[in-house]
């Protein structure tokens, strides 16, 4: 679960609001209703949602949705799974006062293991659950994406510490300014692998 809450907090503090929950979703999905693990995925979930309606201005949506995340991060300690929620909690009941918050200071950062989790301080595991999620909410397909990380995932099993398409999922996760260009190299790679594969796949 680790893995899944630090990659959905630093697409969250990324400003990537709407796409957060689909790190944090599938885990959720899976937990027992009403746990503590359960309810802080939830507030969590809640939480990205009403920072993304009030930036959309739809400031009811707004409201209705910080209060209900408050209420499900409510009874948790401040500090859970090490993420520091009283921030989040305080940021919160701001925002179900006055949604419009928004528009004159940054929505809270959240903080994870005593750091505020970036896109480029994410481990491998992390990026990895981080790559597809990025992709969909900025418009790139993902079906490469989600072969470059199957690749990535057999090259680590394989023993191999230099595959291409672990450096390039890296460099999709952190370079904002090269991303295309990451893409357009990831895409190639994985076109090129498919094809010997499918060559050997061939002789046999």
């Amino acid at each position: 679960m680790r893995d899944q809450l630090r990659a959905g907090i630093a697409i969250y503090n990324a400003g990537f609001y709407h796409a957060a929950h689909d790190a944090w979703e599938p885990t959720w999905l899976d937990l027992e209703t009403g746990t503590d693990d359960e309810q802080l995925l939830h507030g969590l979930i809640q939480t990205s949602a009403a920072v993304h309606h009030a930036h959309s201005r739809n400031w009811e949506g707004a409201v209705g949705l910080a209060e209900r995340a408050h209420g499900y991060l409510r009874e948790l300690p401040p500090t859970y799974r090490t993420i520091e929620l009283q921030p989040v909690r305080s940021f919160l009941t701001s925002l179900a006062a006055d949604p419009e918050l928004v528009e004159r200071r940054s929505p809270v950062r959240i903080e994870h293991d005593g750091t505020v989790p970036s896109l480029a301080t994410l481990d491998l595991d992390s990026t990895l659950i981080a790559a597809p999620v990025l992709a969909e909410a900025m418009g790139y397909e993902t079906a490469p994406i989600e072969q470059a990380r199957e690749y990535a995932e057999s090259d680590l099993e394989a023993g191999a510490d230099d595959s291409r398409f672990i450096a390039l999922l890296f460099d999709f996760v952190r370079e904002d300014d090269a991303r295309g260009i990451v893409y357009q190299r990831l895409t190639s790679h994985v076109e090129r692998r498919e094809t010997r594969e499918s060559d050997v796949e061939g002789l046999f």
